[in-house]
């Protein structure tokens, strides 16, 4: 397998003399499998490179798969300039998060109306189909492929690629579930002793991959300012990579205000840091033009295929009930899920008891801090319920310290969101835990 990357840029491509090396192109990712399947990562400017090499040097017709992590703009800008979508013969399979406002169809639509570029999706000559994603286990081609939702105001998918007897992950786009990562009491550097369960599941997700390719986009100290923004920091990647036993991580998404020798710089202290930890991680900074050959390995030393996940609920629009004292804050997130979900309504933990009993929800969205019955309790009461012991709930809280966040997760939480938070942050967390409840 090889990976050849075209665009390490996050948010806006930044060309220049400041960005000759790490490149200024927005993402994009080229992996190529030895049977010769394409599967672009991301569309963002550094797709019109791509596109030249491959309309110069690929055996015509070109077949490509094009995964997005989300619609965001630096992830798509690059496709109304992907020449190989202007041949007749070539198919293009676009593939991306479902759920959206939109579907993948209507949004590069949007981009290419007549109002912002001169040739509308539909003019285009080559065959393009649409295929829109939720977690699980899908096969793109003849290649295994892994998707799970990452932590970003958008719903945004990561990727897990298998084939060839090797593993590529691409996790762009993405923070930290928590502000700790791990258990306080537990050994750090294990995958069981990471605190949110979000974060487990993200580094089970890289797990003994031989690449990962990772959002980076912020310092530890430039992310306090940051949070909510929905990327990372080089630090959290090392210690999640190496944990999960990953071989090599590359680090991309560099945030358009750092120039070169800011990102050498990066790349400089996440090798400190992961030489430190003594897991046998390399790390490096991603940059334009790079291209790396993945040998396969084989017998003991096979990569392990990624468990399909129990199916998710398959009936077709989700119940939530929502649960908060504050009538403002109330108001206003029924009016954000409601789009989407069938939304019931309490203003007190006694309530919401009351309308459980009436019909079990499909998910809660709890605040913390309620007058009589808070959070905590009503959640606790309603695991003792054999009904309700794993009726998905997330906890709305401002509390976001190592031991409240502990206690809550004990007590049966199945995912926080921290205050302040956005509508579009909560609406993908809502949206990524309904996808992965098991059917009931």
């Amino acid at each position: 397998m090889r990976v050849r990357f075209w665009g390490t840029r996050g948010s806006i491509a930044t060309p220049g003399p400041g960005t000759t090396h790490f490149g200024g192109n927005t993402s994009c990712v080229a992996v190529t499998t030895d049977s010769g399947e394409l599967l672009v990562l991301d569309c963002g400017t550094g797709a019109f490179p791509l596109a030249a090499d491959l309309m110069a040097h690929a055996v015509q017709p070109i077949h490509a798969n094009i995964l997005l992590g989300h619609t965001h703009w630096d992830h798509i800008q690059g496709f109304p300039f992907f020449s190989p979508a202007f041949v007749k013969g070539n198919t293009l399979a676009i593939h991306g998060p479902e759920g959206s406002h939109a579907s993948l169809h209507e949004v590069l639509a949007g981009q290419m109306e007549f109002t912002y570029f001169p040739v509308e999706l539909n003019q285009l000559p080559a065959a393009i189909s649409y295929h829109e994603l939720t977690e699980g286990i899908h096969t793109i081609g003849s290649v295994r492929v892994a998707a799970q939702f990452l932590n970003h105001p958008a719903r945004t998918l990561g990727y897990r690629i298998e084939a060839d007897g090797a593993v590529v992950v691409y996790l762009v786009d993405h923070e930290p579930f928590s502000g700790e990562l791990w258990r306080a009491g537990d050994e750090p550097g294990r995958i069981e002793s990471i605190l949110h369960d979000g974060d487990r599941r993200h580094a089970a997700f890289m797990a003994d991959a031989d690449l990962v390719i990772h959002d980076a986009q912020y310092t530890p100290e430039e992310y306090e300012l940051k949070k909510t923004w929905g990327h990372g920091t080089y630090d959290y990647a090392v210690r999640l990579a190496g944990t999960a036993g990953v071989r090599r991580l590359a680090l991309t998404h560099h945030d358009p205000s750092h120039d070169d020798r800011f990102v050498a710089q990066i790349e400089a202290r996440a090798r400190t840091l992961a030489l430190s930890l003594a897991q046998g991680l390399d790390v490096f900074c991603a940059f334009e033009g790079c291209e790396i050959a993945i040998e396969p390995r084989a017998g003991p030393e096979a990569p392990v295929p990624l468990a399909a996940a129990q199916p998710a609920v398959t009936h077709g629009r989700s119940s939530v009930l929502v649960v908060d004292d504050d009538p403002d804050v109330l108001a206003l997130i029924v009016r954000a899920l409601q789009p989407h979900y069938t939304v019931v309504r309490a203003t007190s933990g006694e309530q919401a008891l009351r309308l459980v009993a009436e019909s079990i929800p499909d998910l809660m969205v709890v605040d913390f801090k309620m007058a009589g019955m808070d959070g905590m309790a009503l959640v606790r009461t309603l695991r003792a319920r054999p009904e309700t012991a794993r009726l998905p709930m997330l906890m709305l809280t401002a509390m976001d310290d190592e031991a409240s966040t502990r206690a809550g997760f004990d007590a049966g939480v199945t995912d926080y969101v921290t205050k302040p938070f956005s509508i579009p942050q909560l609406t993908a967390r809502v949206h990524a835990c309904l996808a992965r409840t098991p059917a009931r």
